[in-house]
């Protein structure tokens, strides 16, 4: 949550001629105000039903596909919009991927998409992704903070999010310490079972373990059925397609869930990729569609 400043209150009835100390104290107040009502401002324009959203990335008709897939929301591990003429009523999420993202341009960027919401740091614990040490992260976040946007949490790889001496429980915890503001959390419980009855608990049971751990709100932000490997494994388009079916409606049930997508709209992810390089939607991108969005669309955030 944004965090208050103390001895606010007592500027809003002011009445004679303050001094620098007063001064500094209605500032203060007139902040918290402001923070505040950033904080809220996703839940009072969008209500916390509008969840179902996609990762996309590198899909050639990315504008057609959103809009088949009958998403509120879509992110592309970026700071700018990837997809040109998002159809009305998809609302585009910037990312800052990794420390190449902490210069002027891309957070400038990500400020002006409109949004006000910001996912943090892609993966952080993962060599093969944004690869920051818990340190660096926590360094650059009052960066991030300064943006005056709701702030997501870094999203570890799969697994640490339950850890209670992981990469993000490490950085939960400086982040507290450093009286740092973190919204939400950001989490990739991709599912090893391959059983969509067992991985639809076992996801449900990590979704509600982290929240437990931190009491904030959880966006699911990469989710599917693999198991990384090495070797990769992934089962057949079919049962990524029931497990959609199982696990949307289980994450709507959720008022803590706020927002959750699968991973993705990317055409080079033959079992569950929700659409092929001509934009068609696949069978489990059939099954993304039909997937409950209880509320309808958000408004556009550009």
């Amino acid at each position: 949550m944004y965090r208050s400043h103390a001895g606010h209150g007592a500027t809003m009835v002011q009445r004679k001629p303050m001094g620098r100390k007063g001064r500094e104290l209605k500032h203060n107040a007139i902040w918290v105000t402001v923070c505040v009502s950033l904080s809220l401002l996703p839940h009072m324009l969008f209500g916390a039903e509008h969840k179902k959203g996609v990762g996309e990335y590198g899909q050639p008709r990315g504008a057609r596909t959103l809009e088949q897939l009958r998403v509120s929301w879509y992110y592309d591990w970026k700071p700018r919009p990837d997809v040109a003429g998002v159809p009305a009523g998809v609302q585009f999420v910037p990312m800052i991927w990794g420390m190449k993202n902490m210069n002027e341009a891309d957070l400038k960027a990500a400020k002006a998409s409109g949004t006000g919401i910001l996912l943090g740091f892609n993966e952080p614990n993962e060599k093969g992704q944004s690869n920051i040490s818990v340190e660096q992260a926590l360094d650059a976040w009052p960066r991030l903070e300064a943006l005056h946007m709701r702030l997501g949490s870094p999203a570890p790889g799969t697994g640490d999010d339950v850890k209670s001496n992981g990469w993000l429980a490490r950085f939960m915890a400086g982040a507290k310490a450093r009286h740092y503001r973190v919204d939400f959390i950001c989490i990739h419980p991709y599912q090893s079972s391959f059983d969509p009855d067992t991985a639809t608990k076992d996801l449900i049971r990590e979704v509600t373990t982290v929240h437990k751990m931190y009491h904030l709100p959880i966006w699911v932000t990469e989710y599917a059925m693999a198991e990384w490997g090495p070797p990769q494994k992934t089962p057949s388009a079919k049962i990524q397609a029931e497990f959609i079916h199982k696990s949307t409606a289980a994450l709507e049930k959720f008022p803590f869930v706020e927002r959750y997508a699968w991973y993705g709209d990317l055409p080079h992810q033959p079992t569950f990729s929700l659409a092929d390089a001509h934009g068609n939607l696949t069978i489990v991108g059939n099954a993304w569609s039909a997937a409950p969005n209880s509320g309808g669309n958000l408004p556009s955030g550009r």
